[in-house]
Protein backbone atom coordinates (compact mmCIF):
# COMPACT_ATOMS: atom_id res chain seq x y z
CA UNK A 1 0.00 0.00 0.00
CA UNK A 2 1.38 3.41 -0.99
CA UNK A 3 2.12 6.00 1.67
CA UNK A 4 1.95 8.99 -0.68
CA UNK A 5 -1.33 10.93 -0.91
CA UNK A 6 -1.50 14.09 -2.98
CA UNK A 7 -5.25 14.81 -3.00
CA UNK A 8 -7.74 14.75 -0.15
CA UNK A 9 -11.18 16.17 0.62
CA UNK A 10 -11.48 17.76 4.06
CA UNK A 11 -14.75 18.32 5.89
CA UNK A 12 -14.09 21.36 8.06
CA UNK A 13 -16.16 22.73 10.92
CA UNK A 14 -14.99 25.81 12.78
CA UNK A 15 -16.08 26.30 16.37
CA UNK A 16 -19.35 28.05 17.23
CA UNK A 17 -19.31 31.15 19.38
CA UNK A 18 -20.57 30.89 22.94
CA UNK A 19 -23.89 32.45 23.90
CA UNK A 20 -24.03 35.60 25.96
CA UNK A 21 -25.47 35.39 29.47
CA UNK A 22 -28.60 37.07 30.86
CA UNK A 23 -28.01 37.83 34.52
CA UNK A 24 -28.93 40.52 37.06
CA UNK A 25 -26.80 41.06 40.12
CA UNK A 26 -28.67 40.17 43.29
CA UNK A 27 -26.72 40.87 46.44
CA UNK A 28 -27.75 41.87 49.95
CA UNK A 29 -27.70 45.63 50.56
CA UNK A 30 -27.12 46.26 46.82
CA UNK A 31 -30.60 46.45 45.28
CA UNK A 32 -29.39 48.32 42.16
CA UNK A 33 -26.66 45.92 41.12
CA UNK A 34 -27.75 45.97 37.49
CA UNK A 35 -27.05 43.49 34.66
CA UNK A 36 -23.89 41.42 34.95
CA UNK A 37 -24.16 38.80 32.19
CA UNK A 38 -20.80 38.03 30.55
CA UNK A 39 -19.97 37.64 26.87
CA UNK A 40 -19.56 34.30 25.13
CA UNK A 41 -16.16 33.22 23.85
CA UNK A 42 -15.27 33.12 20.16
CA UNK A 43 -15.18 29.76 18.38
CA UNK A 44 -11.88 28.27 17.25
CA UNK A 45 -10.82 28.57 13.61
CA UNK A 46 -8.97 26.22 11.26
CA UNK A 47 -5.69 27.46 9.75
CA UNK A 48 -3.35 25.79 7.25
CA UNK A 49 0.39 26.42 7.56
CA UNK A 50 3.21 25.18 5.30
CA UNK A 51 5.64 22.86 7.10
CA UNK A 52 8.82 21.89 5.19
CA UNK A 53 8.91 18.59 7.11
CA UNK A 54 5.60 17.47 5.56
CA UNK A 55 5.79 15.76 2.18
CA UNK A 56 2.38 14.10 1.82
CA UNK A 57 -1.29 14.57 2.73
CA UNK A 58 -1.47 11.09 4.23
CA UNK A 59 -2.62 12.23 7.69
CA UNK A 60 -5.66 13.99 6.25
CA UNK A 61 -6.48 10.92 4.15
CA UNK A 62 -7.19 8.92 7.31
CA UNK A 63 -8.71 11.81 9.29
CA UNK A 64 -10.70 13.96 6.84
CA UNK A 65 -13.14 15.36 9.42
CA UNK A 66 -11.69 18.40 11.18
CA UNK A 67 -13.58 20.27 13.90
CA UNK A 68 -12.39 23.12 16.09
CA UNK A 69 -13.67 23.62 19.64
CA UNK A 70 -16.60 25.89 20.45
CA UNK A 71 -16.46 29.02 22.54
CA UNK A 72 -17.74 28.81 26.11
CA UNK A 73 -20.89 30.70 27.06
CA UNK A 74 -20.75 33.72 29.33
CA UNK A 75 -21.77 33.61 33.01
CA UNK A 76 -23.01 35.94 35.70
CA UNK A 77 -20.80 38.30 37.69
CA UNK A 78 -19.44 39.67 34.38
CA UNK A 79 -17.55 36.45 33.61
CA UNK A 80 -16.74 36.06 29.91
CA UNK A 81 -16.56 32.61 28.35
CA UNK A 82 -13.27 31.16 27.13
CA UNK A 83 -12.43 31.23 23.43
CA UNK A 84 -12.31 27.98 21.48
CA UNK A 85 -8.87 26.64 20.60
CA UNK A 86 -7.72 27.27 17.02
CA UNK A 87 -6.59 24.28 14.97
CA UNK A 88 -3.35 24.66 13.01
CA UNK A 89 -2.87 22.00 10.31
CA UNK A 90 0.59 21.44 8.79
CA UNK A 91 0.55 20.89 5.03
CA UNK A 92 3.39 20.29 2.53
CA UNK A 93 4.95 23.05 0.49
CA UNK A 94 3.01 23.46 -2.75
CA UNK A 95 -0.46 22.63 -1.42
CA UNK A 96 -3.37 24.15 -3.32
CA UNK A 97 -6.67 24.75 -1.51
CA UNK A 98 -9.79 24.49 -3.67
CA UNK A 99 -13.54 24.49 -3.12
CA UNK A 100 -15.64 21.46 -3.99
CA UNK A 101 -16.44 23.22 -7.31
CA UNK A 102 -12.77 23.65 -8.22
CA UNK A 103 -12.35 27.34 -7.30
CA UNK A 104 -8.84 28.06 -6.00
CA UNK A 105 -8.89 29.59 -2.52
CA UNK A 106 -5.15 29.65 -1.82
CA UNK A 107 -1.84 28.41 -3.25
CA UNK A 108 0.46 27.74 -0.31
CA UNK A 109 4.13 28.06 -1.28
CA UNK A 110 6.99 28.78 1.08
CA UNK A 111 7.67 27.66 4.64
CA UNK A 112 5.43 29.38 7.16
CA UNK A 113 2.76 30.48 4.69
CA UNK A 114 -0.62 30.45 6.46
CA UNK A 115 -4.23 30.55 5.36
CA UNK A 116 -7.31 30.64 7.60
CA UNK A 117 -9.63 28.31 5.73
CA UNK A 118 -12.50 28.24 8.28
CA UNK A 119 -13.28 31.08 10.65
CA UNK A 120 -14.76 30.53 14.08
CA UNK A 121 -18.04 32.14 15.05
CA UNK A 122 -18.21 35.28 17.16
CA UNK A 123 -19.32 34.99 20.74
CA UNK A 124 -22.60 36.64 21.70
CA UNK A 125 -22.65 39.67 24.00
CA UNK A 126 -24.14 39.34 27.45
CA UNK A 127 -26.81 41.71 28.79
CA UNK A 128 -24.16 43.72 30.67
CA UNK A 129 -22.64 44.74 27.32
CA UNK A 130 -26.07 45.50 25.82
CA UNK A 131 -27.20 47.85 28.60
CA UNK A 132 -27.66 51.53 27.71
CA UNK A 133 -29.68 54.53 28.85
CA UNK A 134 -32.85 53.16 27.26
CA UNK A 135 -32.39 49.50 28.19
CA UNK A 136 -30.92 49.68 31.66
CA UNK A 137 -31.49 45.98 32.40
CA UNK A 138 -31.80 44.05 29.10
CA UNK A 139 -33.69 40.80 29.45
CA UNK A 140 -31.85 39.18 26.57
CA UNK A 141 -28.38 38.38 25.27
CA UNK A 142 -26.92 37.65 21.87
CA UNK A 143 -26.52 34.09 20.65
CA UNK A 144 -23.14 32.79 19.55
CA UNK A 145 -22.53 32.90 15.81
CA UNK A 146 -22.08 29.51 14.08
CA UNK A 147 -18.60 28.78 12.76
CA UNK A 148 -17.83 28.17 9.09
CA UNK A 149 -18.71 24.72 7.80
CA UNK A 150 -17.37 23.73 4.39
CA UNK A 151 -15.67 21.06 2.32
CA UNK A 152 -12.32 21.87 0.72
CA UNK A 153 -9.99 19.93 -1.56
CA UNK A 154 -6.25 19.88 -0.90
CA UNK A 155 -4.03 19.09 -3.89
CA UNK A 156 -0.28 18.74 -3.60
CA UNK A 157 1.87 20.05 -6.42
CA UNK A 158 5.47 19.08 -5.73
CA UNK A 159 7.95 21.94 -5.63
CA UNK A 160 11.00 20.66 -7.52
CA UNK A 161 13.63 22.19 -9.80
CA UNK A 162 13.79 19.32 -12.33
CA UNK A 163 10.99 17.09 -13.52
CA UNK A 164 11.69 13.73 -15.20
CA UNK A 165 9.04 12.77 -17.75
CA UNK A 166 8.81 9.85 -20.13
CA UNK A 167 7.06 6.60 -21.00
CA UNK A 168 6.71 3.81 -18.43
CA UNK A 169 9.89 1.75 -17.95
CA UNK A 170 12.06 4.43 -19.57
CA UNK A 171 14.40 4.34 -16.57
CA UNK A 172 13.32 7.47 -14.68
CA UNK A 173 13.30 5.77 -11.28
CA UNK A 174 16.69 4.20 -11.92
CA UNK A 175 18.08 7.56 -12.95
CA UNK A 176 16.87 9.42 -9.85
CA UNK A 177 18.13 6.61 -7.62
CA UNK A 178 21.72 7.01 -8.82
CA UNK A 179 21.93 10.81 -8.93
CA UNK A 180 20.30 11.31 -5.50
CA UNK A 181 19.64 9.43 -2.28
CA UNK A 182 16.01 8.67 -3.27
CA UNK A 183 15.09 4.98 -3.19
CA UNK A 184 12.08 4.51 -5.47
CA UNK A 185 10.65 1.13 -6.38
CA UNK A 186 12.36 -0.30 -9.47
CA UNK A 187 11.09 -3.30 -11.43
CA UNK A 188 10.99 -4.62 -15.00
CA UNK A 189 7.30 -3.94 -15.68
CA UNK A 190 5.37 -0.78 -16.67
CA UNK A 191 3.88 1.62 -14.10
CA UNK A 192 6.22 0.51 -11.35
CA UNK A 193 6.18 4.11 -10.08
CA UNK A 194 2.72 4.89 -8.76
CA UNK A 195 3.62 8.06 -6.83
CA UNK A 196 6.04 10.94 -7.48
CA UNK A 197 9.49 10.60 -5.96
CA UNK A 198 11.65 13.52 -4.89
CA UNK A 199 15.43 13.51 -4.68
CA UNK A 200 18.06 16.09 -3.76
CA UNK A 201 21.08 16.33 -6.07
CA UNK A 202 24.44 17.95 -5.26
CA UNK A 203 26.56 19.25 -8.14
CA UNK A 204 29.60 21.14 -6.88
CA UNK A 205 28.24 24.06 -4.86
CA UNK A 206 24.83 23.80 -6.50
CA UNK A 207 21.92 21.91 -4.91
CA UNK A 208 18.63 21.21 -6.65
CA UNK A 209 15.70 18.83 -6.35
CA UNK A 210 14.47 16.32 -8.91
CA UNK A 211 10.95 14.90 -9.22
CA UNK A 212 10.30 11.53 -10.83
CA UNK A 213 6.76 11.58 -12.27
CA UNK A 214 4.93 8.30 -13.01
CA UNK A 215 5.07 7.22 -16.62
CA UNK A 216 2.98 9.04 -19.21
CA UNK A 217 1.19 7.50 -22.17
CA UNK A 218 -0.77 9.03 -25.07
CA UNK A 219 -4.02 10.41 -23.68
CA UNK A 220 -2.60 11.06 -20.21
CA UNK A 221 -3.82 14.67 -20.29
CA UNK A 222 -7.40 13.41 -20.74
CA UNK A 223 -7.27 10.85 -17.94
CA UNK A 224 -5.62 7.75 -19.42
CA UNK A 225 -3.14 5.88 -17.30
CA UNK A 226 -1.79 7.70 -14.25
CA UNK A 227 -0.70 10.87 -16.00
CA UNK A 228 -3.69 13.07 -15.24
CA UNK A 229 -3.21 12.52 -11.52
CA UNK A 230 0.49 13.47 -11.54
CA UNK A 231 0.97 15.94 -14.38
CA UNK A 232 0.30 18.70 -11.85
CA UNK A 233 3.51 17.73 -10.04
CA UNK A 234 5.62 19.12 -12.87
CA UNK A 235 3.79 22.48 -13.00
CA UNK A 236 6.25 24.04 -10.55
CA UNK A 237 9.44 22.54 -12.02
CA UNK A 238 12.04 24.84 -13.58
CA UNK A 239 13.47 22.29 -16.06
CA UNK A 240 11.89 19.33 -17.85
CA UNK A 241 14.02 16.30 -18.73
CA UNK A 242 12.75 13.85 -21.33
CA UNK A 243 14.01 10.38 -20.40
CA UNK A 244 13.87 8.29 -23.60
CA UNK A 245 14.36 4.53 -23.71
CA UNK A 246 17.02 3.81 -26.34
CA UNK A 247 16.63 0.04 -25.91
CA UNK A 248 12.86 -0.41 -25.91
CA UNK A 249 11.80 -3.92 -27.02
CA UNK A 250 8.62 -2.59 -28.68
CA UNK A 251 9.04 -2.43 -32.44
CA UNK A 252 6.50 0.39 -32.98
CA UNK A 253 8.29 2.70 -30.54
CA UNK A 254 11.46 4.77 -31.00
CA UNK A 255 12.92 7.73 -29.07
CA UNK A 256 11.69 10.35 -31.54
CA UNK A 257 8.11 9.02 -31.48
CA UNK A 258 8.18 8.86 -27.66
CA UNK A 259 9.37 12.47 -27.47
CA UNK A 260 6.61 13.68 -29.82
CA UNK A 261 3.96 11.79 -27.83
CA UNK A 262 5.09 13.21 -24.48
CA UNK A 263 5.33 16.74 -25.90
CA UNK A 264 1.79 16.40 -27.22
CA UNK A 265 0.53 15.47 -23.73
CA UNK A 266 2.42 18.37 -22.13
CA UNK A 267 0.93 20.77 -24.67
CA UNK A 268 -2.56 19.36 -24.01
CA UNK A 269 -2.10 19.85 -20.27
CA UNK A 270 -0.90 23.42 -20.85
CA UNK A 271 1.26 25.91 -18.98
CA UNK A 272 4.63 24.23 -19.62
CA UNK A 273 5.68 25.80 -22.91
CA UNK A 274 8.26 28.13 -21.36
CA UNK A 275 10.22 25.47 -19.45
CA UNK A 276 13.69 24.60 -20.79
CA UNK A 277 14.05 20.98 -21.97
CA UNK A 278 16.87 18.49 -21.92
CA UNK A 279 16.85 15.03 -23.49
CA UNK A 280 18.37 11.93 -21.90
CA UNK A 281 18.91 8.81 -24.02
CA UNK A 282 18.97 6.09 -21.38
CA UNK A 283 20.15 2.46 -21.35
CA UNK A 284 23.20 2.90 -23.59
CA UNK A 285 24.81 0.03 -21.65
CA UNK A 286 22.83 -2.23 -24.01
CA UNK A 287 24.57 -2.49 -27.43
CA UNK A 288 21.39 -1.93 -29.42
CA UNK A 289 20.57 1.03 -27.19
CA UNK A 290 23.92 2.68 -27.82
CA UNK A 291 23.55 2.24 -31.56
CA UNK A 292 20.02 3.69 -31.58
CA UNK A 293 21.12 6.63 -29.42
CA UNK A 294 23.89 7.50 -31.88
CA UNK A 295 21.38 7.36 -34.75
CA UNK A 296 18.72 9.67 -33.26
CA UNK A 297 21.04 12.13 -31.55
CA UNK A 298 21.61 14.31 -34.65
CA UNK A 299 17.85 14.61 -35.21
CA UNK A 300 17.27 15.65 -31.58
CA UNK A 301 20.05 18.22 -31.69
CA UNK A 302 18.60 19.57 -34.94
CA UNK A 303 15.40 20.31 -33.01
CA UNK A 304 17.40 22.41 -30.53
CA UNK A 305 17.64 19.95 -27.64
CA UNK A 306 20.73 19.33 -25.51
CA UNK A 307 21.15 15.55 -25.60
CA UNK A 308 22.92 13.32 -23.08
CA UNK A 309 23.60 9.62 -23.49
CA UNK A 310 23.61 7.92 -20.09
CA UNK A 311 23.34 4.58 -18.38
CA UNK A 312 21.88 4.28 -14.90
CA UNK A 313 23.57 0.87 -14.53
CA UNK A 314 27.16 1.78 -15.43
CA UNK A 315 26.64 5.48 -14.52
CA UNK A 316 28.15 6.53 -17.82
CA UNK A 317 27.40 10.15 -18.72
CA UNK A 318 25.73 10.96 -15.38
CA UNK A 319 28.33 13.51 -14.27
CA UNK A 320 27.90 15.61 -17.41
CA UNK A 321 24.09 15.37 -17.04
CA UNK A 322 24.10 16.46 -13.38
CA UNK A 323 26.28 19.51 -14.00
CA UNK A 324 24.25 20.47 -17.05
CA UNK A 325 21.08 20.30 -14.95
CA UNK A 326 22.68 22.44 -12.24
CA UNK A 327 23.71 25.02 -14.84
CA UNK A 328 20.24 25.13 -16.40
CA UNK A 329 18.50 25.41 -13.01
CA UNK A 330 20.85 28.23 -11.94
CA UNK A 331 20.20 30.13 -15.16
CA UNK A 332 16.44 29.69 -14.78
CA UNK A 333 16.62 31.06 -11.24
CA UNK A 334 18.48 34.12 -12.47
CA UNK A 335 16.00 34.72 -15.27
CA UNK A 336 13.03 34.62 -12.93
CA UNK A 337 11.85 38.04 -11.79
CA UNK A 338 12.68 38.94 -8.21
CA UNK A 339 9.74 38.22 -5.93
CA UNK A 340 7.94 41.33 -4.79
CA UNK A 341 7.75 41.86 -1.04
CA UNK A 342 4.40 41.16 0.49
CA UNK A 343 2.42 44.36 0.83
CA UNK A 344 -0.56 44.96 3.03
CA UNK A 345 -3.47 46.06 0.88
CA UNK A 346 -5.96 48.31 2.63
CA UNK A 347 -9.38 48.75 1.06
CA UNK A 348 -11.29 51.30 3.14
CA UNK A 349 -15.06 51.28 2.91
CA UNK A 350 -16.77 54.10 1.09
CA UNK A 351 -18.10 56.83 3.38
CA UNK A 352 -21.62 56.37 1.98
CA UNK A 353 -21.59 52.58 2.11
CA UNK A 354 -24.78 51.35 3.76
CA UNK A 355 -23.45 47.88 4.49
CA UNK A 356 -26.45 46.07 3.00
CA UNK A 357 -28.38 45.59 -0.24
CA UNK A 358 -32.08 44.94 -0.83
CA UNK A 359 -33.36 43.13 -3.91
CA UNK A 360 -36.77 41.68 -4.72
CA UNK A 361 -36.68 38.15 -6.08
CA UNK A 362 -39.03 36.49 -8.58
CA UNK A 363 -41.43 35.44 -5.81
CA UNK A 364 -41.80 38.98 -4.51
CA UNK A 365 -39.67 38.48 -1.40
CA UNK A 366 -37.45 41.39 -0.41
CA UNK A 367 -34.01 39.83 0.20
CA UNK A 368 -31.70 41.84 2.47
CA UNK A 369 -28.02 40.91 2.12
CA UNK A 370 -25.01 42.11 4.05
CA UNK A 371 -22.45 40.70 6.47
CA UNK A 372 -23.57 42.91 9.33
CA UNK A 373 -27.34 42.38 9.08
CA UNK A 374 -26.97 38.64 8.49
CA UNK A 375 -24.76 38.34 11.57
CA UNK A 376 -27.30 40.28 13.63
CA UNK A 377 -30.05 37.87 12.60
CA UNK A 378 -27.94 34.81 13.44
CA UNK A 379 -27.24 36.21 16.90
CA UNK A 380 -30.87 37.06 17.70
CA UNK A 381 -32.97 34.84 19.95
CA UNK A 382 -36.36 34.97 18.23
CA UNK A 383 -38.04 33.38 21.24
CA UNK A 384 -37.38 36.60 23.17
CA UNK A 385 -39.57 39.56 22.20
CA UNK A 386 -37.15 42.09 23.63
CA UNK A 387 -34.32 40.64 21.52
CA UNK A 388 -36.51 40.86 18.40
CA UNK A 389 -37.35 44.49 19.21
CA UNK A 390 -33.66 45.25 19.67
CA UNK A 391 -32.95 43.76 16.23
CA UNK A 392 -35.70 45.92 14.72
CA UNK A 393 -34.19 49.03 16.29
CA UNK A 394 -30.74 48.18 14.93
CA UNK A 395 -32.06 47.61 11.42
CA UNK A 396 -33.98 50.87 11.52
CA UNK A 397 -30.93 52.73 12.77
CA UNK A 398 -28.81 51.77 9.74
CA UNK A 399 -31.61 52.64 7.31
CA UNK A 400 -33.11 49.25 6.43
CA UNK A 401 -36.72 50.39 6.96
CA UNK A 402 -36.28 53.55 4.90
CA UNK A 403 -34.71 51.55 2.06
CA UNK A 404 -37.53 48.99 2.16
CA UNK A 405 -40.08 51.79 1.89
CA UNK A 406 -38.22 53.29 -1.08
CA UNK A 407 -38.21 49.86 -2.74
CA UNK A 408 -42.01 49.78 -2.47
CA UNK A 409 -42.38 47.39 0.46
CA UNK A 410 -45.65 47.59 2.38
CA UNK A 411 -46.66 46.26 5.77
CA UNK A 412 -47.11 42.50 5.56
CA UNK A 413 -44.73 41.97 2.61
CA UNK A 414 -42.30 39.03 3.01
CA UNK A 415 -38.70 39.92 3.89
CA UNK A 416 -35.75 37.51 4.09
CA UNK A 417 -32.45 38.03 5.89
CA UNK A 418 -30.12 35.04 5.76
CA UNK A 419 -32.22 31.96 6.45
CA UNK A 420 -34.96 33.91 8.29
CA UNK A 421 -38.11 35.03 6.46
CA UNK A 422 -40.83 37.13 8.07
CA UNK A 423 -43.58 39.61 7.26
CA UNK A 424 -42.37 43.18 7.43
CA UNK A 425 -44.04 45.49 9.90
CA UNK A 426 -42.71 49.07 10.18
CA UNK A 427 -41.23 49.94 13.55
CA UNK A 428 -44.03 50.88 15.94
CA UNK A 429 -42.19 53.72 17.67
CA UNK A 430 -39.63 54.12 20.40
CA UNK A 431 -38.77 51.39 22.86
CA UNK A 432 -40.78 51.44 26.10
CA UNK A 433 -39.24 49.69 29.06
CA UNK A 434 -41.33 46.85 30.42
CA UNK A 435 -40.89 43.44 32.00
CA UNK A 436 -37.60 41.86 31.03
CA UNK A 437 -37.79 39.76 27.88
CA UNK A 438 -40.82 41.61 26.50
CA UNK A 439 -41.40 44.44 24.05
CA UNK A 440 -44.76 46.20 24.13
CA UNK A 441 -44.47 47.04 20.43
CA UNK A 442 -44.72 43.35 19.53
CA UNK A 443 -47.90 42.75 21.52
CA UNK A 444 -51.04 42.30 19.43
CA UNK A 445 -53.69 45.06 19.69
CA UNK A 446 -51.40 47.06 21.93
CA UNK A 447 -52.66 50.64 22.40
CA UNK A 448 -50.26 51.74 25.09
CA UNK A 449 -49.25 55.38 24.77
CA UNK A 450 -45.70 56.53 24.74
CA UNK A 451 -44.26 58.60 27.58
CA UNK A 452 -44.53 61.80 25.52
CA UNK A 453 -48.17 61.07 24.69
CA UNK A 454 -49.04 60.43 28.34
CA UNK A 455 -47.36 63.69 29.39
CA UNK A 456 -49.26 65.69 26.76
CA UNK A 457 -52.56 64.17 27.89
CA UNK A 458 -51.92 65.13 31.53
CA UNK A 459 -51.09 68.68 30.54
CA UNK A 460 -54.29 68.90 28.51
CA UNK A 461 -56.36 67.82 31.49
CA UNK A 462 -55.01 70.77 33.51
CA UNK A 463 -56.10 73.45 31.03
CA UNK A 464 -59.80 74.42 31.54
CA UNK A 465 -62.01 75.67 28.77
CA UNK A 466 -63.34 79.27 28.81
CA UNK A 467 -66.89 78.15 29.75
CA UNK A 468 -65.57 76.16 32.72
CA UNK A 469 -63.55 79.15 33.92
CA UNK A 470 -66.51 81.56 33.71
CA UNK A 471 -68.69 79.12 35.59
CA UNK A 472 -66.04 78.67 38.29
CA UNK A 473 -65.59 82.46 38.56
CA UNK A 474 -69.33 82.92 39.06
CA UNK A 475 -69.29 80.33 41.85
CA UNK A 476 -66.27 81.97 43.46
CA UNK A 477 -64.08 78.89 42.99
CA UNK A 478 -61.33 81.00 41.40
CA UNK A 479 -60.54 84.66 41.89
CA UNK A 480 -59.50 85.34 38.27
CA UNK A 481 -59.36 83.65 34.92
CA UNK A 482 -55.67 84.46 34.60
CA UNK A 483 -54.77 82.51 37.70
CA UNK A 484 -56.86 79.51 36.65
CA UNK A 485 -54.80 78.69 33.57
CA UNK A 486 -51.41 79.39 35.12
CA UNK A 487 -48.98 76.58 34.04
CA UNK A 488 -48.57 73.79 36.54
CA UNK A 489 -45.30 71.77 36.84
CA UNK A 490 -46.04 68.22 35.71
CA UNK A 491 -43.63 65.27 36.05
CA UNK A 492 -43.55 61.83 34.44
CA UNK A 493 -44.80 60.17 37.63
CA UNK A 494 -47.59 62.65 38.34
CA UNK A 495 -50.85 60.83 37.59
CA UNK A 496 -53.20 63.10 39.59
CA UNK A 497 -55.22 66.06 38.41
CA UNK A 498 -54.56 68.12 41.54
Amino acid sequence: MTTFVDRVVLHLQAGDGGHGCVSVRREKFKPLGGPDGGNGGHGGGVTLVVDPQQHTLLDFHFHPHIKASNGVGGAGANRDGANGKDLVLQVPDGTVVLTADGEVLADLIGAGTTFEVARGGRGGRGNASLANTRRKVPGFAELGEPGDSLDVVLELKSVADVGLVGFPSAGKSSLISVISAAKPKIADYPFTTLVPNLGVVQAGDQTFTVADVPGLIPGAATGKGLGMQFLRHIERTSVLVHVLDAATPEIERDPLADLDAIEAELAAYGGLEDRPRLVVLNKIDIPDGRDLAEMVRPDLEARGYRVFEVSAITREGLKELVFALAETVAQHRLDKPAPEPTREIVRPKAVDESGFTIEQDAEGVFVISGLKVERWVRQTNFDNDEAVGYLADRLERIGVEDTLAKKGAKAGDPVRIGDREFDWQPNAGEFVSGPRGTDARLEENDHRLTAAQRLAARKARRVRSDDELLHMAADGTVTSVANANRPVLVTEDDDTDE
